[in-house]
């Protein structure tokens, strides 16, 4: 017998696998099983190769799931750089139609209704947690609406766990706006926040981009009527 085939028969009879005979000896798995064909094992040995061929399998999963995941990780992150590539730079009208669709969906639109009676009074009021958002309707009111920034003020709503200093410099450098912006923070404590969001979800709070000019409010209203009008109920 050959020597090789004496230690693969020690190795099988010991329970190794056809893959750890062929790893550690170089023979292939065809010959092992050609040699073995009739070999009888004892449980303890059939035991470790059925414990080997399970934790193989396992192990291939875990491979085959690893690499599906970052395969699909690839994917997303490709497709999401495709599409950032086609947006492109934003025209006037663009920014018009983002910046009143942000107000439509974020926005107080509510009229403000004081003894019974509508006041001729309104604000524009933007409230958001998205940096990029909040930065995006500033130009919406600085470069489509034409407001100066020194009428626009930001208000921000802290909760107890976040440092006043901190969140006022974070919505500073997000808004674009400067200093004399913003007013003072004002601390909340929502019993429904604490019961259902980990107090650290929103770290520097909630941000409303304010600016009394009811003349703009009435603009914004009347912009977002006109999508309307091409909306399907």
């Amino acid at each position: 017998m050959r020597s090789d085939q004496e230690r693969a028969r020690k190795m099988r009879i010991g329970g190794y696998s056809y893959q750890e005979i062929h790893q550690t000896l170089g023979v292939p798995k065809s010959t092992l099983s050609s040699w073995f064909s009739g070999l009888l094992l004892s449980r303890s040995a059939q035991r470790r190769i059925n414990q080997r061929v399970n934790q193989g399998l396992v192990n291939g999963l875990v491979r085959r799931n690893k690499l599906q995941t970052h395969l699909a990780r690839r994917r997303a992150r490709e497709t999401r750089e495709l599409s950032a590539g086609e947006v492109g730079k934003l025209s006037e009208r663009e920014l018009l139609l983002i910046g009143v669709a942000l107000y439509w969906a974020e926005g107080y639109k509510k009229s403000v209704i004081k003894n019974g009676k509508e006041r001729t009074f309104h604000a524009i009021s933007f409230t958001n947690t998205d940096p990029a958002m909040v930065r995006l309707f500033v130009r919406f009111l600085t470069e489509i609406i034409h407001l100066p920034q020194s009428k626009i003020r930001f208000h921000v709503r802290l909760f107890p766990h976040i440092n006043e200093d901190d969140a006022l410099r974070y919505w500073l450098e997000a808004s674009g706006l400067p200093e004399e912006s913003a007013l003072k923070p004002t601390v909340v404590t929502s019993v429904s926040s604490l019961r259902k969001r980990p107090f650290n979800r929103l770290p520097y709070g909630v941000v409303q981009i304010r600016a009394c000019d009811t003349k703009n409010f009435y603009r914004i209203m009347g912009w977002i009527d006109g999508i309307k009008q091409f909306v399907t109920v």
